[in-house]
């Protein structure tokens, strides 16, 4: 063996022992270490936590919980909201007094809007209005709109939405009075059942005083629609706006869709009821696959035309194959020349507002108060002219009603005792 190859030979057993030995000590270091430089397991998989499972817990495993997770991005509001309520539940029980009465008010609703069946809506700012109080005497009584159509037993959805609150309470159902000023046209599509069950929930977890968490489990959200069945009207009753809502196999979830500025509602209500199980009885009971992706291309259309502002897109956005065609030509036969003629009068889009017989039509171009404004700056006069005509070429009777979509959903408006106390007053002094 030659020299020269007795130093290399040398020189790599050289570096091989100072790479293990560099090698040892950086395990060493990380063994001693481990515990002040491993994440946690619960940081990175962290199980999706409904907040009513927080109630209740311990001060312990909350300090764990902000231990194990102290890390917190902007979009982790699910989690900020956890924590803020886990470290206050304390107050909220003793908030939770119950109530002589309750007054609550609850919008209508505009559901399916066109290929959204099921599962889209929009609130509607048409106000009903249910005052319920403890009574020695069972009694609904009601004014306004459908008075007369309306249940006056146990049957009426106010008294389905009030058990069921109690239900959630854990709370014995008491003796009630109800009182309802209607303003939602009965059975006409405008989602009338829906504001009576919201309105019947809300004022029963008043009355029941009781409460119920809504970040990351949409509580109430929950209990109105497994009456209901569905979403698309109860969710904008409950939050208002324009909202989407699915089941994911677990529970309800709903989400709002922007709305553009500036839109108006304007609607044909026919004089004749519309039963919702009729409406469903025409329904095809299977769909080919060139009609359901039809619906998914026009419903994805319909929601990126609300997001980016493209009111031009929304006509093509509420064309259907699922319900409307079947409705249209075994229902309402003056559907789709009235949806023809709204849109050809300047309307931004057209659909068959929930089951019907309602057809709704959305208009641009307001701003502020509309009486304010100059006529020639909108469309809803000149589209309400429109399918006012329709109507009286099909011999349809009813009246044409122009209003907003509204932002907020059901709310209390008057309760005994009230909520206002000491420094803090609520809205209208409740």
């Amino acid at each position: 063996m030659t020299n020269e190859n007795s130093k290399l030979i040398l020189t790599a057993l050289g570096a091989a022992a100072a790479g293990a030995a560099l090698a040892i000590g950086i395990m060493k270091m990380a063994e001693k270490n481990k515990h002040k430089y491993q994440p946690s397991q619960s940081r990175l998989f962290r199980p999706p936590v409904f907040m009513n499972d927080q109630i209740g817990e311990s001060k312990e495993n909350i300090s764990r919980h902000e231990s194990e997770a102290s890390l917190l991005f902007p979009h982790n509001h699910e989690e900020k909201m956890r924590r803020r309520v886990a470290t206050r539940y304390y107050i909220e029980e003793e908030n939770n007094t119950p109530r002589d009465s309750v007054t609550v008010k609850v919008p209508a609703t505009s559901a399916n809007v066109g290929p959204g069946y099921d599962c889209l809506g929009i609130a509607v700012d048409l106000w009903s209005e249910v005052t319920v109080e403890r009574a020695d005497k069972f009694e609904i009584t009601a004014e306004g709109e459908g008075a007369d159509q309306m249940p006056r037993d146990e049957t009426n959805y106010l008294v389905v939405g009030m058990k069921a609150a109690f239900e959630a309470s854990g709370k014995p159902l008491p003796v009630l009075k109800y009182h309802v000023v209607s303003r939602i046209p009965y059975a006409r599509g405008l989602g009338s059942s829906s504001a009576a069950i919201v309105a019947g929930i809300v004022a029963g977890l008043v009355l029941a005083g009781h409460r119920l968490p809504c970040w990351g489990s949409e509580a109430l959200l929950q209990i109105a629609a497994s009456i209901e069945g569905h979403p698309d009207n109860v969710a904008p009753v409950i939050y208002g706006g324009i909202q989407l809502g699915i089941h994911n196999g677990t529970r309800w979830l709903t989400e709002r869709v922007p709305c553009p500025p500036g839109l108006q509602m304007v609607m044909f209500i026919p004089d004749f009821l519309g039963e919702t199980s009729d409406a469903r009885g025409v329904l095809d009971s299977a769909i080919t696959r060139e009609e359901a992706a039809y619906n998914i291309g026009r419903a994805a259309f319909l929601v990126h035309s609300f997001c980016t502002n493209n009111l031009d897109n929304l006509k093509w956005g509420v064309q259907d194959k699922l319900h409307q065609p079947q409705r249209g030509s075994k229902l309402y036969k003056y559907l789709y020349p009235m949806i023809a003629a709204a849109e050809s009068a300047g309307a931004c889009c057209s659909y068959l507002s929930g089951a019907g017989p309602t057809v709704m039509a959305l208009t641009s171009g307001a701003s502020g108060d509309i009486f304010a404004q100059r006529e020639k700056e909108r469309t809803d006069i000149h589209v309400a002219r429109a399918m006012m005509k329709v109507a009286k070429d099909f011999g349809i009777e009813g009246k044409l009603l122009v209003t907003n979509v509204v932002t907020e959903g059901a709310r209390v408006v008057k309760v005994m005792p009230p909520f206002s106390t000491g420094g803090i007053t609520y809205r209208d002094n409740i």
